[in-house]
């Protein structure tokens, strides 16, 4: 690992981990603010629920949370966390080499007496630590809320835990599909649409499967891999989806690899 190369990387991502900081901790704060109102008014929430759709109820996962309780309501909020850590996890991994490509710096870079892998290396820990800052962020808001708001209603520590605990393996998938599709088209000359894509295009397969109750699509989808219902319900990972989570970050991981040091990099001409 280089050093320079991970102190310039983390610092240059320092204002963007601070903004997904603060935005997943408003969002965290905000809605779970409301957990008393849920909660106090269990029976009509319930009956409200029943008259929902099954399938909308379904691609929400809201057939199998309990809103009246602790890590129901969290859980139903965790859905919308994941949702914007997809994006943050899909941005450092698609801008991870693009960006310098796309601005022609980084024939630059491989000139130093660096190797490839040295260089990637160096970035993906960079990313890392990003993203390990954010996931602190959401541990630190979502035990300082549920502390504040939960009122007389008790929960299990160790489940909630478990969510939180998900939550980085959640994000290294988006990481590592988002450097493989940039190291596998031309140029990526704009992360956002890309993570935009990805991040939703998931949340979206997710709620098919919900929906359908499609076996196949669960496989696909690291929103199913770690569901968060199934975690407040079980109070553990289901283990196989979990391992195809793993499996994909890295195989992508290791493909990027190999992708990266075989890479025709554009320089300034």
């Amino acid at each position: 690992m280089s050093a320079n190369i991970f102190k310039h990387e983390l610092r240059i991502r320092l204002k963007s981990v601070l903004s997904w900081s603060l935005a997943v901790t408003a969002l965290v704060v905000i809605f779970f603010s409301f957990f008393t109102v849920f909660a106090d008014q269990a029976a009509l929430i319930n009956e409200m629920m029943n008259n929902f759709p099954p399938q909308l109820r379904a691609a929400f996962g809201l057939d199998r949370m309990n809103l009246a309780t602790v890590l129901g309501f969290y859980g139903f909020i965790f859905t919308f966390i994941q949702l914007c850590m997809a994006i943050q996890a899909g941005n450092y991994g698609f801008g991870l080499v693009s960006i310098e490509e796309s601005e022609l710096t980084a024939d630059f870079l491989l000139s130093k007496p660096v190797s490839r892998s040295n260089i990637l290396t160096s970035k993906l820990l960079a990313v890392l630590a990003s993203l390990a800052i954010t996931n602190l962020a959401v541990w630190a808001s979502s035990f300082v809320a549920i502390s504040m708001f939960r009122g007389k209603y008790e929960y299990e520590p160790g489940t909630l835990v478990l969510l939180l605990l998900s939550l980085f393996i959640f994000q290294l998938f988006f990481l590592g599909v988002g450097l493989v599709i940039s190291l596998l088209v031309k140029r990526v000359r704009s992360v956002t649409p890309y993570s935009l894509g990805l991040g939703f295009g998931m949340y979206i397969l997710n709620a098919f499967s919900g929906v359908f109750g499609d076996v196949k699509l669960e496989s696909l989808t690291p929103y199913k891999h770690l569901d968060p219902a199934f975690i407040v319900r079980e109070g553990a990972f289901d283990t196989p989806l979990v391992l195809i989570n793993v499996a994909v970050t890295v195989v992508t991981l290791a493909i990027s690899y190999w992708l990266y040091t075989r890479r025709d990099i554009p320089s300034v001409s």
